[in-house]
């Protein structure tokens, strides 16, 4: 099956007909389909398939006993009202780039496989990389248990309704002992390979990155005939908050966002009493993030008193820098036609999104491709990447797989 098939397959699954975007969130009727997807051109290509103790999905060619193995792949879920491209392109392209191999009559020497890891986005229980982060050991047994989301329900009540049991859940070092390399194809979340003229890019990093928890508590009143000068409203050092972030992280060269907020009582008329909102910032080193968040909370802090509200900061999750294992990025720039030092023709880059990549990074050697992104927008309908371009991440993955596969 081509390319353009499997896209054009798995493009309606989980697609939103009100907004474009999709919604394939982990454990849910849009992802078990994906994951239906998946299995099914496993099977069509006689691989083994299989399902490991967090829900990652697995394909494989050769045995992956053997160890050594060379592994590509992404995941399938979404954010909310997410683009096309953002983790479905990894895992198709894996597959396409399999085809190709398999068209060119190519000898590989090591296992070869295909993984889908669930979860990744975290839109449903707020934390990104979850099965990636139960399988390294990054995330706890017990923690997983903790997560929850909007409705109340645990990830593994959601997990056993998706008929996955959640018994088995938790740190996987056997099987991260099969694999010798990880390399994940990824649309750029950014214009930089749009700007120098390139279809495929290289990561050097992933920046470090968290998602912090900001309750503002004042105290709920009626819209209308409380006077200003008696009202605690948290709104107002939510709003002010916000314009902080985008001050500090002007001045720091990074990014910072408040994406999300929950409000209680939540009524047209009525102060809120609560106003949760969540920041999202990242940057080039640590020195600067934990400038821009440092920032973000003084002033927050500042504006709360200002207001007679009280505030709680919690840091929900968090990632340090991630430099991709320096050898495996070297020879993937060998393999798709540049010296390292002298005549580079494949561009590296940084990205300040995480991926599953980085996750792995501290247990098995990775490394990244991107493909470019004419926009640059990313976890959005309007995300978008070429066919040209896409078939061309195919092609230079096939050559990665080929000439790590064979070594």
């Amino acid at each position: 099956m081509s390319f353009h098939s499997m896209w054009a397959e798995l493009l309606p699954v989980g697609r939103s007909s009100a907004s474009g975007g999709y919604r394939r969130y982990a454990w849910t009727g849009a992802d078990t389909d994906c994951r239906a997807w998946f299995r099914e051109q496993a099977e069509a290509r006689g691989l083994t398939y299989e399902t490991d103790r967090n829900g990652n999905q697995w394909a494989w060619l050769g045995d992956p006993a053997a160890g050594n193995a060379v592994v590509t792949g992404s995941h399938l879920d979404s954010v909310p009202d997410g683009g096309a491209f953002d983790g479905p392109l990894g895992v198709v392209s894996a597959f396409a780039a399999l085809d190709e191999l398999r068209g060119r009559g190519a000898r590989l020497t090591r296992p070869l496989g295909i993984v889908n890891f669930g979860d990744e986005e975290g839109a449903r229980f707020g934390l990104a990389c979850v099965g990636s982060r139960l399988t390294a050991g990054a995330l706890t047994v017990e923690q997983a248990h903790r997560l929850t989301d909007g409705d109340g329900i645990t990830l593994p009540q959601a997990m056993e309704a998706a008929g996955h049991d959640p018994g088995t859940i938790g740190p996987d070092p056997e099987r991260l002992a099969r694999i010798g390399a990880f390399v994940e194809l990824h649309v750029e979340q950014g214009r930089a390979l749009d700007l120098s003229g390139d279809r495929i890019g290289i990561a050097s990093a992933i920046w470090p990155h968290g998602r912090w928890r900001f309750d503002f508590r004042g105290e709920a009143n009626h819209a209308g005939t409380t006077r200003l000068a008696d009202r605690r409203d948290p709104m107002l050092s939510y709003a002010e908050t916000v314009l902080a972030a985008r001050r500090e992280a002007e001045l720091a060269g990074a990014v910072a966002t408040f994406g999300k907020i929950a409000v209680e009582p939540n009524g047209v008329n009525a102060i809120p009493s609560l106003v949760r909102g969540w920041l999202d910032s990242r940057a080039a080193d640590q020195e600067s993030l934990d400038a821009v968040v440092g920032g973000v909370e003084k002033a927050a802090r500042e504006y709360a008193a200002a207001h007679g509200a009280d505030l709680d900061v919690v840091r929900e999750s968090f990632t340090p820098v991630v430099e991709f294992d320096h050898a495996l990025r070297d020879e993937l720039a060998r393999i798709l036609g540049g010296d390292t030092e002298t005549d580079l023709k494949v561009p590296v880059l940084g990205t300040g999104a995480g991926h599953d990549a980085g996750i792995l990074s501290g247990r098995v050697p990775t490394a990244m491709l991107f493909v470019r992104n004419p926009t640059g927008v990313s976890h959005s309908p309007a995300e978008y990447a070429a066919e040209d371009d896409c078939v061309a991440g195919v092609s230079a993955l096939a050559d990665v797989l080929e000439g790590l596969a064979r070594t």
